[in-house]
C-alpha cells in the first residue's frame, strides 16, 4: 500500500520512496527513507496535503506525492518507554582538558585577521535568535520555514575582529532550494574560518543530519544545542560529554530565547577557530555496516577524486558523499574527466548492488543510521512537549475539517476590522489632533513674527500639510503590521500554507505562496523575499508578479484619505472591499499565467509545521518599531523633499515669478501633458495625475501631494465625483508598486521583470479604472 492509503491516526514503516531527481533527495533528507516509522496525523480541511510525524517532527506531504511512499502498516505502540537513568556529568567548561575541548595553540590565526563564522542551521531551530544575542543584532525572528531569506552579517558583541553572518535555514547541504544555495555557496566558495551550527536539542534526529554534512567540510567547529530549557522542562536529558565524543566537536546546551550558555558558545567559538581546531572525526560510514558497501564507495571515491577535490578547494570527504549520492553540482565543479566519471560510476553501482538500494537512500540511510545509533547513546527522549500538546489542542480548531477556513476568514476579517475601525483608526485621529494643534500653532506664531509669505506658505500648505497628512497614517499601518507580526511569530501563518495549499494549486501555486503574499499585504519588498523560500523558480516567479496585487500598507493613507472624504458613513468597508478587489484581480492574473508565461506543476509542498509559540513582546516590538522608524524617515526625507519640490513647482512658473493661479505654475504645465491620457478613467485634472506620478516614488507621496495641491477637502469634492473616486481608488489599488519594491522585483528576477511589472500593472490599473468610472457613470 502506499502512505496515501493510511488514514488520520494509523502509523506505518516505509518499505520503498519513488520519484526522482531534486525532489527525491528532498524526501529522503527530510527522513522519509526506507524503514522509517511514522503516523498520519491528519489531512488538511480540503482534504489534501496530509500531516505526518517522523522523527519527532510534524510534516507536510500532497496525497500525489504520497502515492509515491509504499508502506506497511503496522500497530502503533503507544506503552510509554522507559527512559534510561541519567545522571547528570558535569560538561567541562571552556578550556578544560578534553579530547573535544583542546587547549593546545597550534598555528593560531595571526591577531589582526578577522574570524568568519558561519551560522547554521535547520528552519525554526532559534538561529536567529542566537544570531541576535551574539551580536545584539534586531532581525526580526519569525515561527515560518524559512524567515531569514537573505545573509545577514553581524559583529559579536565584545569581540571587534569577528564577524558572523546569518545564513538560511536549510536542511540539508543539497541543492534543492535557493536558501541551500545561498548556504552552500556561502561555505564553499566563501570559506568561513569556523561554524556555529545550531541544532534544535527538542528535535535533534532530523537536525544532526546537515550536522553530519557540516562536520564533512572539516572546518572548526562548535554545536549549539538550542532549546534545551525545553527538553528538561519537558523530562528528557541529553549526555552533552557522550555526544561530543560521537561528533567529535564541542557540543554547547544553550537556550538562545532565554540567553542560557551563550557566552560559554562564544568562548568555545573563538577559540576553536583562532586555532583552527578541525572536527576530531568526519568519516561517519563504519566498514561493519550493512557489509561494508557504503563505506568502500566513499572510500573509493575519496581516492579517485582527491587531488581534483583539492583543486577546486572542496572538502575531499564532503566531496565524495555527494557524489555517492548523485549531486551533478560537485560532480561539475570536480571537472572530472570521461575515464575518472565512468570509475566513479562503476563504484556507485557497485555500492547500490551490495547495498539493494539506490545511491542517494544509501547515503541517507547511512547518515540517519549513524545519528539514530548516536542519539539511543546520549539521549533520553522528553515526554510529549508542552508546546506539542498545545499545539494538537489549537490545531483542532485553526486547521480542523470543518473549522480552519472559516477561522481564516474570522482571523483576518477581525485583523482589518481592529485595524481599520478600531484600533488603527481611533490612534490615527489622536494622532491628527496632535498634528492638527501643531501646525496651528506654527501657523499663528509665523503670523504673529510677519515672517514673508512665500515662506509662510511654504511651511505650513507645503511642509506641515504634505508630511503631517501622511503621518497621521502611522498608527493604522503599524497596527496592520502588529498583527502580521503576530501571525508570523505564532505559528500560523505555516497553517495557512497547510490549509489553502489545495485551493492555490488550482490557480497554479503551492501553499508556501501564501505566506510571501500575505506579507505583501505589509510590505511588498520582504514579500518578494519571502519568495525565496520556494524551492520552484516557476513557482517564485509567479508567486513575485502576483505580490503586488496584495495591498501594501503604504496605500492605506490613500484609502482612508479619499475613503473619508468621499464615503465618511463607509470608509472602512471601502478599504476592506479594495482588499478583496486586488486578491481577485491576482487570482485572475494567477489564471492567465498559468496558462501563458508559467505552464506547468507547481512545486510540490514539503513542510515542516512547527510548534505554536507565543510571540515575543521585544520581538514584537522590535518590529513595530522598525516599520514606524522606516515611515518616518520616509516621510522625513522622501516625502519632505517631495512636497517641497511640488510646493515649489506648484507656486512658481518657468520664469520663477510667484503664480497667483497654480493652473499658469510648472507642474500644471508638466502634469497637463500626461492628463489626458487618465481622462478616460475620471481623474484627468492635473493635481490628481501629479499625485499619482510621484507615487511611484513612494506610494504616501500621493496623499501629502494632493494636500500640498489641494489643502481642503471640499475642493476635491469639487474636482472629482464618488465613481471618479472609486474609479482612482481601484487605480491606485493596481498600479505600479513603489521604486523600493521595484528594485527588491529587479533584484530577484531582473530588469526584464521588473519593465514587466511596471507595464502590466499600469496597463490593468487603467483598464480597471475606465471600466469602473464607464460602468459606474452609467448606474449612478
Amino acid at each position: 500500500m502506499n502512505l496515501s492509503d493510511l488514514k488520520a491516526g494509523d502509523s506505518a514503516k516505509i518499505i520503498s520512496v519513488g520519484g526522482e531527481g531534486a525532489l527525491r533527495q528532498h524526501f529522503l533528507d527530510m527522513g522519509l527513507i526506507k524503514g522509517t516509522t511514522l503516523s498520519l496525523i491528519k489531512l488538511a480541511p480540503m482534504g489534501d496535503p496530509l500531516e505526518l510525524q517522523l522523527h519527532g517532527y510534524d510534516l507536510t506531504l500532497r496525497l500525489d506525492d504520497a502515492k509515491k511512499i509504499e508502506v506497511e502498516p503496522i500497530v502503533s505502540d503507544k506503552t510509554p518507554k522507559k527512559s534510561k537513568p541519567h545522571k547528570s556529568i558535569p560538561h567541562p567548561g571552556f578550556g578544560e582538558y578534553n579530547e573535544e575541548h583542546k587547549k593546545e595553540h597550534h598555528n593560531p590565526l595571526p591577531d589582526d585577521e578577522v574570524l568568519t563564522f558561519a551560522l547554521v542551521g535547520n528552519q525554526n531551530c532559534g538561529k536567529t535568535t542566537l544570531f541576535n544575542r551574539l551580536t545584539g543584532s534586531n532581525q526580526h525572528v519569525g515561527n515560518f520555514p524559512g524567515v531569514t531569506v537573505d545573509r545577514k552579517d553581524g559583529v559579536i558583541k565584545g569581540h571587534k575582529n569577528t564577524l558572523i553572518t546569518d545564513l538560511p535555514g536549510i536542511y540539508s547541504m543539497s541543492p534543492y532550494t535557493s536558501e541551500e544555495i545561498v548556504t552552500r555557496e556561502f561555505i564553499l566558495k566563501d570559506k568561513p574560518k569556523g561554524i556555529i551550527n545550531i541544532v534544535d536539542a527538542s528535535n535533534i534526529e532530523r537536525n544532526l543530519y546537515l550536522t553530519m554534512q557540516l562536520l564533512e567540510l572539516n572546518i572548526p567547529m562548535v554545536i549549539a544545542l538550542n532549546m534545551m530549557d525545553e527538553v528538561r522542562e519537558n523530562g528528557g536529558a541529553i549526555h552533552i560529554n557522550e555526544m561530543e565524543k560521537q561528533l567529535g566537536v564541542p557540543v554547547i546546551p544553550i537556550s538562545a530565547a532565554k540567553n542560557e550558555g551563550i557566552e560559554e558558545l562564544i568562548d568555545h567559538a573563538l577559540h576553536v577557530t583562532k586555532y583552527q581546531e578541525t572536527p576530531i572525526r568526519t568519516d561517519f560510514c563504519s566498514p561493519d555496516d550493512n557489509g561494508s558497501a557504503v563505506h568502500a564507495c566513499i572510500h573509493g571515491i575519496m581516492h579517485l577524486i582527491e587531488d581534483k577535490a583539492k583543486k577546486a578547494y572542496i572538502p575531499v570527504r564532503f566531496a565524495a558523499s555527494k557524489l555517492a549520492e548523485g549531486d551533478s553540482l560537485i560532480k561539475e565543479a570536480l571537472n572530472l574527466n570521461e575515464k575518472e566519471s565512468n570509475i566513479l560510476e562503476q563504484i556507485i553501482q557497485q555500492m547500490e548492488e551490495d547495498r539493494m538500494l539506490d545511491r542517494a537512500e544509501a547515503i541517507a540511510d547511512m547518515r540517519f543510521h549513524f545519528i539514530l545509533k548516536t542519539c539511543d547513546g546520549t539521549v533520553v527522549k522528553p515526554h510529549e512537549s508542552k508546546e506539542h500538546t498545545r499545539s494538537r489542542k489549537i490545531d483542532k480548531v485553526l486547521t480542523g475539517k470543518y473549522t480552519a477556513l472559516p477561522s481564516f476568514a474570522i482571523i483576518m476579517a477581525l485583523v482589518f476590522y481592529l485595524t481599520f475601525n478600531v484600533i488603527g483608526a481611533a490612534l490615527s485621529n489622536l494622532l491628527e489632533l496632535g498634528i492638527e494643534f501643531l501646525t496651528n500653532a506654527v501657523d499663528k506664531a509665523l503670523t504673529s513674527l510677519n515672517v514673508n509669505s512665500v515662506l509662510h506658505s511654504l511651511v505650513i500648505d507645503g511642509i506641515f500639510n504634505g508630511v503631517g497628512s501622511v503621518l497621521s497614517f502611522l498608527p493604522i499601518i503599524v497596527t496592520l503590521f502588529l498583527f502580521l507580526s503576530l501571525l508570523e511569530d505564532s505559528g500560523y501563518m505555516a497553517r495557512v500554507a497547510f490549509i489553502m495549499d489545495k485551493l492555490l494549486r488550482k490557480i497554479g501555486l503551492s501553499g508556501r505562496s501564501i505566506v510571501p503574499m500575505l506579507i505583501g499585504f505589509g510590505c511588498t519588498v520582504p514579500g518578494v523575499m519571502a519568495s525565496r523560500t520556494l524551492s520552484s523558480e516557476r513557482d517564485r516567479k509567479m508567486t513575485i508578479l502576483l505580490t503586488p496585487f496584495m495591498s501594501c500598507s503604504a496605500k492605506l493613507p490613500i484609502y482612508a484619505f479619499f475613503a473619508t472624504a468621499f464615503f465618511p458613513g463607509n470608509a472602512a468597508l471601502v478599504m476592506i472591499l479594495l482588499y478583496f478587489i486586488g486578491i481577485i484581480f491576482a487570482i485572475t492574473a494567477a489564471l492567465i499565467f498559468r496558462r501563458t508565461l508559467f505552464k506547468g506543476e507547481p512545486v510540490p509542498f514539503v513542510m515542516e509545521l512547527p510548534n505554536y509559540r507565543m510571540p515575543g513582546i521585544k520581538n514584537v516590538a522590535q518590529l513595530l518599531w522598525e516599520k514606524a522608524k522606516d515611515f518616518l524617515q520616509k516621510a522625513f526625507t522622501i516625502i519632505f523633499l517631495a512636497t517641497i519640490v511640488i510646493w515649489v513647482l506648484q507656486n512658481f512658473d518657468f520664469r520663477f515669478n510667484v503664480v497667483e493661479d497654480s493652473k499658469s505654475s510648472i507642474l500644471a504645465s508638466i502634469a497637463g501633458v500626461i492628463a489626458p491620457v487618465f481622462s478616460p478613467a475620471g481623474f484627468g485634472d492635473w493635481r490628481i495625475c501629479t499625485a499619482l506620478i510621484c507615487g511611484f516614488m513612494a506610494k504616501e507621496s500621493v496623499v501629502s501631494t494632493l494636500s500640498v495641491l489641494i489643502p481642503k477637502t471640499s475642493f476635491l469634492l469639487g474636482i472629482i465625483s464618488p465613481v471618479n473616486a472609486i474609479a482612482l481608488l481601484v487605480f491606485c489599488l493596481l498600479y505600479t508598486p513603489c521604486v523600493a519594491a521595484i528594485a527588491s522585483i529587479k533584484r530577484e528576477l531582473g530588469g526584464k521583470w521588473a519593465l514587466l511589472v511596471i507595464l502590466l500593472q499600469c496597463s490593468i490599473a487603467w483598464v480597471a479604472a475606465v471600466v469602473v468610472n464607464l460602468v459606474g457613470g452609467m448606474i449612478f
